[in-house]
């Protein structure tokens, strides 16, 4: 594909421009669409340089890439130091810090305590909790020899302590599949985890329809819509509603290890949401076409938009996308992905992320990860190709990642050296989506804890995700303030957020502990949600 592909427009386009809810609900006739920019990829200027200190087999060295990254409260990003290009993940974690001038392109790096060396997972889950800890649990591999493991060991990191606390796994998971319960039999693997709008983390089983609640006081679990569940979770991805319900689309995988007892039917198409207040599944309808492939059964994200409407990306041969009205339980064509030189591009385990002007930036690459991979902005009518990424050899990277930052930008990692920040053509945002402040301190202090409270203080979707294998979503609250005379910016660590349900206008709060080496004076006060800040409050701090 050349660089001056601007635009594919589907065969499917003028279907869905019949569709006037999906395209047009979020647009606001009174506000004009905006002067678009290019949108520009920015190499870090401090690029990772790690170099693991973890004992290879071989006693051997290599340059390290980040992986899986996490927002965490306090504004830095958290990524695993991984090796997997080459065959060799590690138990390293590091730190992207912006500058003064909260600057992730200059940001700096800097190591955190690592995992026990007998858990160094690739492909897990890895979710920050309201309490501001972040748990990393399963992996469909461990070990330095990139074992397939389908592990259940997990650990819960405490960034303020820079500390790892062992997580037992559910011990009533039980996988269906003899030969790989032989190795795993409470298997975890590659399944998708998340928090709900309540605040309780649930993980699935990966080789089960079983899925389990974490109490993060006593760490212990609770099984959870088992009884109403068909088939297995294999290789399927979760997404929060504003109804507080899950979404999932259902890959088929029994039919892979078990038909007789999983047949795969013929129209593969069915989609269910999971009801926290019942504890039951319940039909969510059916995609228009199979979301995942019959070969492996992967599947792309499903990013809910602004609008209510969630973008069901294709991991399937044919490219076919879905999207999906909650409130009216109906799926409608989406755009599918084009062919490029050739190949049909799917989204299979790749990576994608809400914006803030609410388009969704997807990164594709041939079918079952067949490089290069290509970037494209979804509209409401248009697929638009954007430039790639300027990495040296964009074939190369490995399971791209994305990750909305607090600056509307998107941090893009694919286990190489070259790290890039993705600037979008237009970064406004509906004030409709913005946080709202009602209650705040007037004046703080360095190193003392406060309460703020308001509404959408969870943005309007989890907003990022990568198939199943990371779950990249900053659904929750970050404070910054900005000293009006010196414009250095300080995040503040927020913790104990009352709410997780994405577009919500209920009255909601945090708690978010000022920074020690905090500037003092007038300062400009912002709750940040998605890359969305609210409205500057003025404050003073002393």
């Amino acid at each position: 594909m050349t660089k001056q592909y601007s635009k594919y427009v589907s065969r499917y386009a003028a279907m869905f421009l019949l569709l006037p809810l999906a395209i047009n609900a979020v647009q606001d006739p009174a506000c004009p669409d905006p002067v678009r920019k290019p949108a520009t990829w920015t190499p870090l200027t401090n690029q990772p340089t790690f170099m693991t200190s973890f004992a290879y087999p071989d006693g051997s060295e290599a340059q390290g890439g980040p992986a899986s990254p996490v927002l965490l409260t306090d504004g830095s990003i958290l990524v695993q130091n991984s090796n997997f290009f080459v065959g060799w993940p590690t138990p390293e974690f590091w730190k992207l810090t912006p500058d003064i001038n909260g600057s992730y392109i200059n940001g700096t790096w800097s190591q955190v305590a690592s995992l026990p060396d007998d858990y160094i997972p690739s492909f897990f889950v890895n979710t920050v909790l309201p309490d501001g800890r972040v748990v990393i649990l399963g992996g469909e591999y461990n070990g330095t020899n990139v074992a397939f493991a389908l592990t259940n060991k997990g650990y819960i990191y405490d960034p303020v302590a820079d500390a790892w606390t062992l997580l037992p796994p559910p011990p009533f998971f039980q996988a269906m599949y003899p030969p790989r319960r032989d190795f795993s039999p409470r298997d975890i693997g590659d399944s998708c985890g998340m928090v709900l709008a309540d605040g309780s983390f649930i993980v699935f089983s990966k080789l089960s329809g079983q899925m389990a609640q974490l109490d993060l006081a006593t760490l212990t679990w609770t099984e959870i819509g088992t009884s109403t569940y068909e088939d297995w979770f294999n290789e399927q991805n979760l997404t929060l509603l504003p109804n507080n319900k899950v979404l999932t689309v259902k890959c088929y995988n029994g039919a892979l290890f078990c038909p007789n007892l999983y047949p795969r039917p013929d129209n593969p198409t069915k989609a269910v949401m999971y009801n926290p207040e019942t504890d039951a599944w319940e039909c969510a309808g059916s995609t228009f076409f199979p979301m995942s492939d019959t070969t492996a059964g992967e599947i792309g994200a499903a990013i809910l938009r602004p609008d209510g409407l969630v973008a069901q990306f294709s991991g399937n041969a044919t490219g076919q996308n879905a999207i999906y009205d909650y409130r009216k339980n109906i799926w409608f064509p989406l755009l599918p992905f084009p062919v490029v030189d050739g190949v049909q591009q799917t989204n299979a385990d790749v990576t994608a992320q809400l914006l803030t002007n609410g388009n969704i930036l997807v990164i594709t690459n041939g079918f079952l990860d067949n490089p290069p991979a290509y970037a494209f902005e979804l509209t409401y009518d248009t697929l638009e190709f954007v430039q790639q990424p300027s990495m040296p050899n964009p074939q190369y990277g490995v399971l791209p990642t994305t990750l909305m930052l607090p600056t509307g930008q998107v941090l893009y990692v694919d286990l190489t050296q070259d790290v890039e920040i993705y600037t979008p053509g237009d970064t406004s945002f509906n004030p409709c989506w913005a946080p709202v402040v009602n209650k705040y301190p007037n004046v703080v202090n360095p190193g003392q804890t406060y309460k703020i409270e308001g509404v959408r203080f969870n943005g309007m979707s989890q907003a990022g995700q990568v198939g199943d294998d990371y779950q990249a979503a900053t659904n929750y609250p970050l404070v910054r303030i900005t000293n009006n005379a010196t414009g250095h910016v300080f995040y503040c660590r927020t913790h104990d957020h009352s709410s997780m349900a994405v577009a919500s206008n209920k009255q909601v709060f945090t708690f978010f502990d000022v920074p020690a080496n905090i500037e003092t004076g007038a300062s400009t006060l912002e709750v940040v949600a998605n890359g969305i800040p609210s409205r500057g409050i003025s404050i003073t701090v002393l």
